[in-house]
């Protein structure tokens, strides 16, 4: 599961990340970014059928998806949205399952007590969140813009 399919970079490495018969959903509000992906998926060499496209708000579309029906959910859209992106991704992921956030440093901004700005606020609440959570077992990549991800413990 992707949220914010962009021009489809993150999703090819996703796709290539997968097993043979791995479909990746992926959502986003915009329908040109989606056809953008769609091309750059099959010049990558994907069949069609290894990826399922919802145009909508992931905060609309992702409570329709079926609980525990995922490995990994990819978030790099809306960082105000977060904190929501990673209620749904508790109930979507199975046990085992990944969330990641991409740009958890929000441009830096989030690891300076300094800057107040909504975006930096929520982030430094989500890195809060998934640290202190018993039921996720966080790592901080300072990879790019930081790449926040966290493991679904075992039976929760």
């Amino acid at each position: 599961m992707e949220i914010g399919t962009g021009a489809g970079v993150s999703g090819i490495h996703l796709l290539r990340g997968m097993r043979r018969d791995g479909v990746l959903t992926t959502v986003d509000t915009e329908p040109d970014r989606q056809q953008l992906a769609r091309e750059a998926y099959r010049e990558a060499g994907f069949a069609a059928n290894r990826s399922r496209f919802i145009c909508g708000s992931a905060l609309d579309v992702l409570p329709r998806l079926t609980d525990g029906g995922y490995d990994l959910v990819f978030c790099d859209a809306d960082r105000r949205e977060y904190l929501d992106y990673l209620d749904e991704a508790m109930r979507l992921l199975r046990p085992g399952g990944v969330v990641c956030f991409e740009g958890a440093f929000g441009r830096g901004r989030a690891l300076d007590a300094a800057h107040h700005d909504d975006e930096a606020l929520r982030l430094r609440e989500l890195m809060r969140v998934v640290r202190d959570s018993p039921h996720l077992a966080p790592v901080l990549l300072p990879t790019d813009d930081g790449l926040l991800c966290a493991v679904r413990a075992l039976g929760t």
